[in-house]
């Protein structure tokens, strides 16, 4: 149990929940099974035991009859153990799957226990049923035996062995049930209505302890992390605003910038999550609170994941601040050494203001005189250690803003992100159009190849997506370069030219096929998914997504913000197989209908969960074993209002009331208090 399972101690035992319960008063007859029975628990007698098959691929074949009919069970795995302990001529309670082969019932690795007088006295109590292995199910260990280990361990166990850890004015305010009856009733209902209680009980209190945890870890960094303060809005910060500003600031910017200002203004260090859809304006919100650290005498840094997007990054703040006097250089690992040793000269002395650059920038020969402000995009692409060498370069940690463009779901972003203070950027600037998106079937493959001619002939350029196939890179390659001579076959030279851009080509080769289509000496950029961030083509109208069903809804919505960038109307054209599943169809029909990356983010979550949407923490913060941050918001909200509000009014949690929270999370920290139950 302790390798198939990771129960190790009671504690774990208790925390392994059922994921069913069977009713064992409920009894049906094998005849009233229908194509529409999902699970079902009949009884009967055992009548046929043999092994079928060819050796190394042996099955257990089993036949179940009752005064209705009869019914197959089938075992694959730990077929020996299950032979040698079943016997024909008795009578057994079966409880599983319903599949049908050849037209007739079967179920495959049922549950199964000898039909004894106890059960069916028609007494009304719920039996758990637990996850468990083939591995433990063949040496006895299945969903029901494990159910006798719990009994067993509630024989033994007080109320003053699962103490409270919610304030009783809470459990009184939300009518939740004692932490001990919660676990009883969760594992050994006595109602239906009870293990409800039970599991709104123990799904709030996973989110409640969460939510104070996070609270406690941004409230102590408000309180005593040391941070440098930017005590001025000066003369470059003015300049820049009133006079070279590319357009007007949306509400948006204006009140994350507010928020920067606030923070940085504190003597404590920030750390504020930026999210904003693409094209919503972060850069223009980076660079002024980078003149803001400069105007204030400190320097600044900009570390984005790829060479693409740090130039980008680097060629739109020289542009932007080309009529001021403020310093800035570009640092990758493509920097010549010569150039390399000036900028950390002119970095270590202080004459350097604005730095951007790779995770080259983190290395140690790379030394600030007095770095205040570090901006890192794309956050979730940089490991944990890499972000944290950045705030190591300062003797007071510099203020840190992490910018996203893929948007995070608001109950996500609560859980994920909790001990940061986060902002949100949901407006679009003025005269940022949307982009038309349409789904089309591979049998229309020849009039999308159409349209994208005629936007050629209008002067405009073209994106063909191909999708990554992270099983095999060589089939990756394979379908990629066969779309490649596809796309030559619709485009032959000399009327188009194509860039094509992948994984496999030299850092050299990607940035000159990039800068051809980029400069327009290509008209068409055939690429797998490295194009999604750090392109910026506003002459190009037009974005492919070939295979568009092999991609997440995140990724989709990344992609087609590759175009719409300019002044003229763009279009997104999701390229699918013929036939093609329910979620697929579904990811679709979400694409074409909206262009809000926070309600495709919303629905990203719905449809895939936590653990898969890109950008989340892997972190155990998302590790509920019950509660589900997308079936329960509510709780989720309801949780996270009361454990603001309590830190609100005691930070410490020293209040007689608050002493048993304090208590309960101090005991969490590296070690369990069941370890000890005997």
């Amino acid at each position: 149990m302790k390798k198939e399972l990771g129960i190790f101690t009671f504690n774990d035992l208790l925390n392994h929940f059922p994921y069913r319960h069977v009713d064992k008063t409920k009894v049906n007859l094998i005849a009233e099974i229908t194509s529409a029975t999902e699970y079902i628990q009949v009884a009967g007698i055992l009548s046929v035991i043999e092994l079928a098959g060819q050796k190394g691929r042996k099955r257990l074949v089993a036949q179940l009859k009752d005064k209705s009919g009869f019914l197959e069970l089938i075992w694959f795995e730990g077929v020996n153990w299950i032979q040698k302990n079943l016997k024909a001529g008795q009578s057994y309670l079966v409880y599983g799957k319903v599949s049908y082969y050849q037209g007739y019932p079967q179920i495959v690795h049922p549950e199964m226990e000898l039909l004894t007088e106890e059960i069916s006295d028609g007494k009304n109590y719920l039996e758990p049923v637990y996850p468990s292995t083939e591995k433990l199910k063949s040496k006895g260990l299945g969903g029901r035996p494990i159910g006798r280990l719990t009994q067993g361990l509630f024989v033994v166990l007080r109320e003053k062995d699962i103490p409270e850890n919610i304030p009783s004015a809470i459990l009184q305010q939300l009518k939740l049930l004692p932490r001990y009856e919660a676990y009883k009733q969760i594992h050994f209902p006595s109602s239906v209505e009870n293990y409800d209680k039970a599991l709104k009980r123990l799904k709030f209190e996973e989110f409640f302890l969460s939510q104070l945890g996070l609270g406690k870890l941004r409230l102590q960094r408000h309180r005593f992390s040391k941070g440098v303060v930017f005590d001025k809005v000066g003369n470059l910060f003015n300049t820049f605003y009133n006079n070279y500003l590319p357009f007007e600031l949306t509400g948006a910017q204006k009140r994350v910038i507010k928020e920067i200002r606030a923070d940085s203004a504190k003597g404590h260090q920030m750390n504020r999550l930026l999210q904003g859809d693409v094209g919503s304006g972060k850069t223009i919100v980076a660079l002024l609170t980078m003149l803001l650290a400069i105007d204030n005498g400190y320097q600044a840094c900009m570390m984005a994941p790829t060479e693409i997007l740090a130039q980008q990054h680097y060629n739109s703040i020289l542009e932007l601040l080309k009529d001021l006097p403020v310093k800035i250089r570009l640092l990758t690992g493509s920097t010549k050494n010569a150039e390399r040793k000036n900028i950390l000269n002119i970095l270590a002395e202080g004459s350097l203001n604005i730095l951007v650059g790779t995770h080259a920038m983190i290395e140690e020969t790379v030394q600030f005189k007095n770095l205040g402000f570090a901006i890192i995009d794309e956050q979730h692409r940089f490991g944990v250690a890499q972000r944290a060498r950045l705030w190591e370069k300062s003797e007071i940690p510099p203020h840190i803003l992490v910018m996203t463009a893929t948007p995070i779901p608001r109950t996500l972003a609560m859980t994920a992100y909790g001990d940061l203070d986060y902002s949100i950027m949901d407006e679009m600037p003025p005269g940022r159009q949307l982009i038309a998106t349409v789904h089309r079937y591979e049998n229309k493959r020849s009039q999308v190849m159409d349209f994208a001619k005629a936007e050629i002939a209008k002067g405009r350029q073209v994106y063909i997506i191909f999708p990554l196939i992270e099983e095999s890179s060589k089939l990756d390659y394979e379908n990629l370069m066969k779309g490649y001579e596809n796309v030559k076959a619709y485009f032959p030279e000399p009327t188009y030219w194509i860039s094509m851009v992948h994984g496999r080509q030299r850092a050299v080769q990607k940035q000159t096929n990039m800068h051809r289509f980029v400069t327009g000496d290509t008209q068409i950029m055939v690429s797998t998914t490295v194009i999604e961030v750090g392109v910026d083509v506003p002459n190009a109208t037009v974005m492919v997504i070939e295979s568009a069903e092999r991609f997440g809804l995140s990724q989709l919505h990344q992609l087609r913000g590759r175009v719409g960038r300019g002044m003229e109307k763009s279009y997104c054209i999701l390229l699918t197989g013929n036939n093609i599943g329910n979620d697929a169809r579904e990811r679709m029909k979400v694409m074409t209908s909206t262009n809000d990356g926070f309600l495709i983010a919303e629905k990203d979550l719905e449809l895939r969960g936590p653990g898969d949407i890109e950008g989340t923490r892997q972190s155990g913060e998302l590790n509920f074993r019950l509660a589900s941050i997308v079936k329960d918001r509510i709780i989720l909200e309801t949780a996270k209002n009361i454990a603001l509000k309590i830190l609100d009014e005691d930070p410490d949690l020293v209040s007689a009331e608050n002493l048993p929270l304090k208590n309960f999370l101090s005991s969490q920290k590296g070690k369990t208090v069941w370890s000890r139950i005997s």
